[in-house]
This record gives structure tokens, C-alpha cells and sequence, in this order.
């Protein structure tokens, strides 16, 4: 048995959990999400990214101050696009329906206001 002072020196432990994850269960995060803060998943990473967008595109206001963009952001809305549509081509086939019927509306929805966005620029 260790004494003490040798737990004070180890300093963190160690949990090997990589013999459930080979036995094909699904390996979830044993912490728990934090106060306040929705717990990350797919969706709701997917969500925050495309609300990025909306606020870059002048749809949001910013959460914090209320304001929204005074002039759409079109190449920070554009590269937030194009990260939900690299998530959808390298997730295909890997996604539940209601994952991938989110991100296809979603991205459905950008491209239409980002359209929208760029002939009011013009």
C-alpha cells in the first residue's frame, strides 16, 4: 500500500477505458457538462456553428452585447459554410437521421441567406 506522501507525488490518475470502446460500446465523456453549458454532441457543435454564420450574415444578434453586424460579414459567414459542408461530406454515412436532416436544413438555410446577403451587397 502507498503511503501518502507517494499519492502526493503521483499527482493525477490514470483510467484505461479503451477495453469497453474495443468491445463496441460507445465511449462517452464520464464528466459532466458543465454549469450553465449545454453538453457538446454533434448537434449541438452543429447548431453553434451555424449560428456563428447567422450572426456573421447580420440574421443574429451577438448573444452578449445585442448587437447584430452592420454590414453582413460574408467571408467569415462563407468559411463557416464551408466547415458545416466539410463536416457533411466527411460525416456522411457515420450520422442518425435526425443528425444528418439537421445539418442538410441547416446548410439549406445558409446558402439561401448568404445568396441573399451577397445581392443586397452587390
Amino acid at each position: 500500500m502507498a503511503s501518502g506522501s507517494e499519492d502526493r507525488e503521483r499527482g493525477f490518475t490514470i483510467i484505461d477505458r479503451r477495453a469497453s470502446a474495443a468491445e463496441g460500446e460507445a465511449s462517452a465523456p464520464s464528466e459532466p457538462a458543465r454549469p450553465g453549458l449545454p453538453r457538446v454532441d454533434f448537434s449541438t457543435f452543429v447548431l453553434s456553428l451555424g449560428t456563428s454564420a447567422y450572426y456573421h450574415l447580420g440574421i443574429v444578434a451577438h448573444p452578449e452585447t445585442g448587437q447584430k453586424v452592420s454590414r453582413p460579414e460574408l467571408e467569415l459567414a462563407r468559411n463557416t459554410i464551408d466547415t458545416l459542408e466539410l463536416l457533411e461530406v466527411k460525416t456522411r454515412g457515420n450520422l442518425d437521421a435526425q443528425e444528418r436532416e439537421l445539418l442538410e436544413s441547416l446548410l439549406y438555410e445558409l446558402r439561401m441567406h448568404f445568396v441573399e446577403a451577397g445581392k443586397a451587397r452587390s
